[in-house]
């Protein structure tokens, strides 16, 4: 099988087993930041954007994308130049672990592209898809506000 859709910007003609999952693809492609968790939806590492809106990549099937756009933590930032949300996770100490980032740094940049000015409910709400063991939810809360 193949469908045609825009990874991290660029036009992408992926041919694929039936049943293949965006996580299993991406993890296969080499995208790191898009965690294995729960294979369930339950999670949350594995967040990407699908056309601006974060899903979780191993509910979606690759056969879904045609046309579509994906982006995943790589495309944000660089280790040269880190996205604004990537330095103030740093500034607030909101990275413990680590397993969880970049789900969460793709969760609130969904919820910045849709709203730049966030209230706190609207944050937590951004990140309760996203489960943390590490750090209690309050700096990464402090980070993204």
């Amino acid at each position: 099988m193949k469908v045609k859709f825009k990874l991290n910007g660029k036009t992408t003609a992926a041919e694929f087993r039936p049943g293949l999952t965006l996580l299993e693809y991406l993890r296969e492609s080499g995208l790191k930041s898009v965690k294995y968790g729960c294979d369930n939806g339950e999670c949350g590492a594995c967040t990407v954007l699908i056309d601006n809106q974060a899903q979780n990549a191993c509910l979606v099937l690759l056969h879904t994308l045609g046309g579509k756009t994906v982006e995943t933590l790589e495309s944000l930032g660089s280790h040269d130049r880190l996205h604004r949300l990537q330095e103030k996770f740093i500034a607030a100490g909101a990275i413990q672990c680590g397993y969880c980032t970049p789900g969460m740094l793709m969760a609130l940049e969904a919820l910045n592209r849709e709203n730049p000015a966030p209230g706190e409910e609207q944050v937590r709400d951004a990140l309760a898809g996203n489960l943390c063991r590490c750090t209690g939810y309050v700096k990464p809360v402090e980070a993204a506000l």
